[in-house]
């Protein structure tokens, strides 16, 4: 049974005499006192100044306010606005029901503050109407993006954008912008794979549509953010990295659709070379860390010793979860004769620095950590072809959505 046949719905839908090219849906919780006004200005700037017939869906999150009485008033009295009403709440969950639900050929949705600029509507729906790509979303992140909020907020999301790359090989700059356009054949496809229904729905998709091959756009925008909203954002942010470790354990398992579509070679190297790089930058830091502090104590070449086993297990262990634990060898036994390799590739080329190091006289802190971070560069090559023989996924091609099959021209005329 689907999630939908699950949900107890309330809906108004207007029925339109022309099918809509668009369908823009906003999640609103609680959201009585400014849904109208924020409504009202969309539509008005849909009809006036946007080329494409475009619904708006207004689905109320299970708000205990008077937000659903407004959202049946504006249904109502405003042509081609539909509102619906969920008993649960949940962003993921809203966008669920309204886009698999929808009729139009591309869906969408924005946050009901507007906090993006409106005329990059028409550059995140082209994409998609054309037939260049799956999915759109609108960045704040890359250049040319114009944002205008606070430190904390900033902070934050570039840390967690950080981690989606380091972690899952996130290839798109900005998961969170609450700014996105799917085709209605990949909504089909995605959605139904999707587990989260909340904040976390909008990494999840992205992650899944990489992962199967789903071409994505991105689009800078106009952001400013909202004093008001409603977000918790550390709250949030928890959230998504309980949905970042549960995306690294589904790794392990192929959550792919129909029609087989295979990535290059070059799309898996430049994945493995990712992970790799991440995963040392960490390592190197942790190993730097244990060398300063336990050389005055042992001395430079049993510190460094030690410092190399503390971090050579965990740093295997590290590649093979985000390898999705689908390389060779498999168990422990294999993952320790691996971590061994790796090791002695390490041990060997800092060992030899530092003998070197110490042949010309140079023995103090600086040279001895210039010498080991040179030797480990060099090692990081041969490391690097173990782990992709060893541990990372053989560029095997992975199945991806049934065909989107290109839409060509849009499906609907422009409205002149």
């Amino acid at each position: 049974m689907s999630i939908l046949e699950l949900e107890r719905t309330t809906a108004s839908r207007s029925s339109h005499t022309t099918a809509s090219e668009i369908d823009v849906v906003i999640p609103v919780y609680n959201e009585a006192a400014g849904l109208a006004d924020s409504v009202k200005r969309l539509r008005a700037y849909l009809d006036e100044s946007f080329p494409y017939l475009t619904t708006i869906t207004i689905v109320d999150n299970a708000s205990t306010d008077g937000t659903w009485k407004v959202a049946t008033e504006l249904a109502r009295t405003l042509p081609r606005t539909d509102a619906i009403h969920l008993d649960r709440k949940g962003r993921g969950r809203a966008l669920r029901h309204a886009w698999l639900s929808s009729d139009a050929p591309v869906v969408a949705y924005m946050d009901v503050d507007l906090s993006t600029g409106l005329d990059a509507l028409l550059p995140l729906v082209a994409p998609l109407l054309s037939g260049h790509s799956d999915l759109a979303i609108g960045t704040r992140l890359a250049p040319g993006a114009h944002v205008v909020r606070g430190a904390k907020r900033e902070l934050i999301s570039r840390c967690y954008n950080l981690i989606l790359r380091t972690a899952l090989g996130g290839r798109f700059t900005d998961a969170q912008c609450g700014f996105k356009a799917i085709r209605s054949d990949a909504v089909d496809a995605l959605v139904p794979l999707v587990e989260d229904n909340e904040w976390f729905f909008d990494t999840e998709i992205l992650v899944l549509a990489q992962r199967n091959g789903f071409r994505i756009a991105e689009v800078p925008v106009d952001w400013t953010d909202d004093p008001d909203s409603r977000v918790d954002v550390v709250h949030t942010a928890l959230q998504d990295l309980r949905g970042v470790r549960r995306m690294l354990r589904r790794s392990s398992r192929r959550t792919t659709v129909a029609a087989p579509v295979r990535a290059t070679p070059s799309d898996a190297f430049a994945d493995e070379l990712l992970r790799f790089a991440g995963v040392g930058l960490v390592s190197t830091l942790v190993y730097l860390a244990l060398f300063v502090a336990l050389r005055p104590a042992l001395g430079a070449l049993a510190a460094n010793l030690v410092a190399i086993t503390a971090v050579s297990l965990g740093n295997t262990t590290a590649h093979r979860r985000l390898a999705g634990l689908a390389g060779h060898p498999r168990g422990v036994a294999g993952q320790v004769t691996v971590a061994a390799l790796l090791w002695a590739v390490s041990a060997g080329a800092t060992t030899a620095a530092l003998l070197v190091a110490g042949a010309v006289g140079a023995t103090s802190l600086v040279p001895q950590v210039a010498a080991v971070l040179v030797a480990g560069i060099g090692a990081a090559a041969i490391r690097f072809s173990l782990l992709r023989s060893r541990v990372f996924r053989s560029p095997v091609l992975e199945p991806r959505v049934a065909a989107v099959a290109p839409v060509g021209p849009p499906r609907f005329p422009p409205r002149r």
